[in-house]
């Protein structure tokens, strides 16, 4: 299952191009447009994650903040236009993880999103490319999508999609994939790479995110889909 994300934003414009931004990445993302609803909401609904900006009507994100705080540890990101340190620091101490100012990118929001979510996930990382790795249960979902891997090809995404756009040689990857340091041929990597990315394919076919680089090794590709 992909991550959920609780936008909590009062302007619907901006609200929307969060979802869509974060919907893109692979999560999924609901919207609330004023305070009071919020925390009954997460009570219901177990989000992930919540993007909570400051301002809102009704009750403000610090309030909203402390009281969500009082019977759940998920994750909250505040989003304001207000830049003075006192609020960033308040907003900290009333239990939020990160703290992000207006005007910013919704890129960068989904950085963010994807660095708390990696902090407090335990073994689930998620990337830009809405991939989650479980390494607890050696799963791999790609946008919503399971894809069944044996060990060797989870270990071999994991490695690569920790590092996106660095290039791995083939000896690099053998090393951190046989630890026992076994006697294994080049071909064994581009084999295993061949059916990983078969298996990529067949889930989620308009996705190359692992890429050959002639004569030097292979990459995971970073996404540059708005």
């Amino acid at each position: 299952m992909s991550a959920t994300v609780l936008i909590v934003e009062d302007e619907p414009k901006l609200a929307e191009l969060l979802r869509d931004y974060l919907q893109h990445a692979g999560y999924e993302a609901s919207i609330l447009d004023s305070g009071p609803p919020v925390a009954q909401w997460v009570r219901e609904h177990d989000p992930d994650l919540i993007l909570l900006d400051l301002m809102l009507p009704g009750k403000d994100g610090m309030e909203i903040c402390k009281e969500i705080r009082t019977f759940s540890s998920v994750p909250i990101i505040m989003v304001t236009a207000r830049v003075e340190e006192i609020d960033r620091l308040l907003g900290l101490e009333l239990g939020a993880d990160d703290y992000i100012c207006k005007p910013f990118s919704p890129r960068e929001v989904v950085a963010r999103v994807r660095a708390v979510l990696r902090r407090s996930g335990g073994n689930t990382t998620y990337t830009e490319q809405g991939l989650a790795l479980d390494e607890s249960r050696m799963q791999a979902t790609l946008r919503g999508k399971d894809i069944a891997l044996t060990a060797v090809e989870f270990k071999l995404l994991q490695i690569m999609a920790a590092n996106p756009g660095r290039i791995f040689s083939r000896d690099q990857l053998m090393d951190r994939i046989y630890s026992d340091e076994r006697i294994v041929s080049d071909r064994t990597i581009d084999s295993h790479i061949k059916k990983l990315r078969r298996k990529i394919a067949s889930v989620v076919p308009e996705e190359d995110i692992i890429r050959s680089v002639y004569g030097v090794g292979y990459k995971y590709e970073v996404s540059e889909k708005e």
